[in-house]
């Protein structure tokens, strides 16, 4: 942001004084649509369920571990919910500062967990890892 002028003070066209606007966001859009037709809806869904499915799946094994998102294709996606014993929110902290995992807790009176969202782009590897470090750390 920048400052406006005195003149507009009053005026609240002052807060359209924003700079120079980031280019790259503009020309990167055409790129981002081709790429995502080329890829299509489809191969994108299966490729979001699939890497949700392989974590969630394993996950589900551990007796602290609660899936909480429906496996029904009609239902859900790529998005996975994952209910932790005993404290979400504390996993959520460690598995950022200790394993530089981004998740989004999601406290609820009936429900609370993890959001665990990969995306096209994530590596089995990387679905890989995030299982490891949850197992990790419900061990300590």
């Amino acid at each position: 942001m920048m400052a406006s002028d005195k003149t507009q003070a009053g005026d609240i066209r002052k807060f359209e004084e924003i700079g120079t606007h980031p280019a790259a966001n503009h020309n990167a859009i055409s790129e981002a649509l081709v790429f995502n037709e080329s890829l299509g809806v489809d191969r994108k869904a299966a490729r979001l369920r699939y890497l949700r499915d392989r974590w969630a799946t394993r996950l589900a094994a551990h007796p602290k571990c609660r899936i909480l998102h429906s496996a029904d294709p009609a239902q859900s996606c790529g998005i996975g919910f994952l209910g932790l014993a005993p404290d979400g929110g504390k996993m959520r902290e460690v598995l950022l500062s200790k394993h530089n995992i981004i998740t989004t807790y999601m406290p609820h009176t009936e429900y609370s967990g993890l959001r665990i969202t990969p995306n096209v782009y994530s590596t089995l590897r990387d679905v890989d890892t995030f299982c490891a470090a949850v197992e990790t750390e419900l061990k300590g």
